[in-house]
């Protein structure tokens, strides 16, 4: 994770391909963004750190278009030229007139969205605020491992535990505290918006979602608000949990956290131990 939280949000994935008939035989890694809520100029200056430039990315996919999930800056084809925008069809008027169609896109539909060889963003709407958002179930077929993405949710719905069963990692959000949030100062219409089953996950509601989904291996909190949420919060939710967790940062992007293929995962002892909200890791697969 570069960024998560209402000042912007924006995930790095990076998937070795393979290039022939053996899926051994792995090719250039494939670097996608999951949202681009930051500006260009911020994103290029985290994705350094770690050896990327804006060239490298190749995907870019947006769950929705809120304004910390799609900065306006891009909306200009020059900023990571050789990326492919990826979005709902549903999504295409705003961002038509939001100005990102500017760039090569592909709009997706629910249900299985090919974006390259043996890598495909199984896609689902769920409730939020007037258009919707999309929650990925990203198959590595290659690496045999699923990725559940899903963030800015209402409620933990069937729909949603159906689709991100038994995912190998899962990124999802843990926004508000409902104590906190009810104590806030924050204008009525805005609580409401936010806890009224169309706006985003309580920790509490998050906990319960994850608990459903049964994610194997790593869970990583997204989207705390920064108003009404503590990381000790929600690592108190997780005490004892069979998964190692992270939480994510507005402030600063985390480490990387390896997907394992499966066959890798069958011979090896599971990880159990918890990390705690200052031991922090980047949402993605090892390379």
């Amino acid at each position: 994770m570069l960024a998560s939280g209402s000042a912007g949000n924006c995930s790095v994935l990076v998937v070795p391909l393979a290039t022939g008939d053996d899926a051994g035989d792995a090719g250039p890694a494939r670097v996608m963004l999951i949202d681009a809520g930051l500006s260009p100029r911020k994103t290029e200056t985290l994705l350094a750190e770690s050896g990327i430039g804006l060239k490298d990315v190749s995907d870019i996919l947006l769950t929705h278009l809120d304004h910390d999930h799609a900065h306006t800056g891009w909306a200009r084809p020059a900023v990571a030229p050789n990326a492919t925008l990826r979005i709902h069809r549903a999504h295409m008027g705003r961002a038509r007139r939001a100005g990102l169609l500017h760039r090569r896109t592909e709009p997706m539909d629910d249900g299985p969205n090919e974006i390259a060889r043996a890598l495909t963003a199984d896609t689902a709407r769920m409730a939020h605020d007037d258009l919707g958002v999309c929650v990925f179930r990203l198959r590595l077929d290659q690496v045999g491992c699923d990725i559940g993405f899903a963030t800015d949710l209402g409620r933990p719905t069937e729909a949603l535990i159906d689709h991100l069963a038994s995912v190998d990692v899962l990124a999802i959000e843990s926004n508000y505290c409902p104590d906190m949030q009810e104590s806030s100062d924050r204008p009525a219409f805005l609580k409401r918006r936010i806890m009224g089953g169309a706006g985003h996950l309580s920790n509490e509601e998050a906990a319960e979602a994850v608990d459903r989904i049964g994610p194997r291996e790593h869970v990583v909190f997204l989207h705390l608000s920064r108003d009404c949420n503590q990381p000790e919060r929600v690592s108190a939710l997780h005490e004892g949990a069979d998964y190692a967790w992270t939480i994510a940062s507005q402030s600063s992007p985390t480490r990387w956290i390896p997907v394992t293929p499966s066959a890798a995962r069958a011979t090896t002892t599971p990880r159990l131990s918890a990390i705690g909200a200052t031991q922090h890791a980047l949402f993605g697969p090892r390379v």
